[in-house]
């Protein structure tokens, strides 16, 4: 289905404001710290139910004891655990981990794959993780739908849909592909810092004006303009 031009403009809008909002690539707003995918991959899995800042804290104590798949394949559950306890729920991660690092060695030749359908492959990585995985660690068009994403697009009115999938692909009828991975941060960085779930700060909104959602006082104020 083709956006209407009305939706289409605002995508435009909301895209090019919170480009200026939150400049940089994929690699500069991504919040885990990583060197390679491979690493991005291990931090996306432990982020589940966890802080990126959290993350951060655990993260070199593993990479160091596990520097590549094959490593990391061969390690000791209770040892990974130790590691990792501080994410939460750490042994199922640890089982996530160690399963994706056997798959990326066995059937990868210890690379992560940068194909969508490769990627969903590996154990603890749906189609969110991979989306990550490609926009930050490839380079290549993934957009990423979390809370905050699915939050703010149907708040910005640019879907109405409460599906994941359905998010992305609605999101990605109006945001062109080199710019999905980008623009997924850029949302996940405005729906923190502004457009919060409970109290959302509509007075200090770059989009108020073309935000469906946002109270009429505020938007009448045109507080930004195209």
């Amino acid at each position: 289905m083709t956006a209407s031009p009305e939706l289409t403009r605002r995508a435009r809008i909301v895209r090019s404001r919170l480009a200026k909002r939150y400049p940089g690539t994929t690699e500069d707003l991504c919040a885990l710290d990583h060197a390679d995918p491979f690493q991005l991959v291990e931090a996306t899995i432990l982020s589940a139910q966890c802080t990126d800042v959290r993350v951060n804290q655990v993260t070199p104590g593993l990479f160091a004891r596990y520097p590549d798949a094959v490593a990391l394949a061969g390690a000791d559950p209770e040892t990974v655990e130790a590691l990792i306890r501080p994410t939460g729920f750490y042994r199922a991660k640890t089982r996530h981990l160690l399963g994706m690092a056997r798959r990326v060695v066995e059937g990868f030749g210890g690379e992560i794959p940068s194909r969508m359908e490769d990627l969903v492959t590996l154990p603890g990585v749906g189609r969110k993780t991979a989306n990550v995985v490609r926009s930050v660690g490839f380079g290549l068009p993934g957009l990423p739908v979390d809370t905050h994403v699915g939050r703010l697009a149907r708040r910005l009115g640019l879907t109405t849909a409460t599906d994941p999938v359905r998010v992305e692909e609605d999101l990605g009828r109006l945001v062109p592909p080199r710019e999905r991975g980008v623009f997924s941060l850029r949302l996940i960085e405005h729906g923190r810092a502004v457009c919060r779930a409970r109290r959302p700060a509509c007075d200090q909104c770059v989009l108020s004006d073309v935000c469906p959602s946002c109270p009429p006082v505020v938007s009448a104020r045109g507080a930004c303009r195209t």
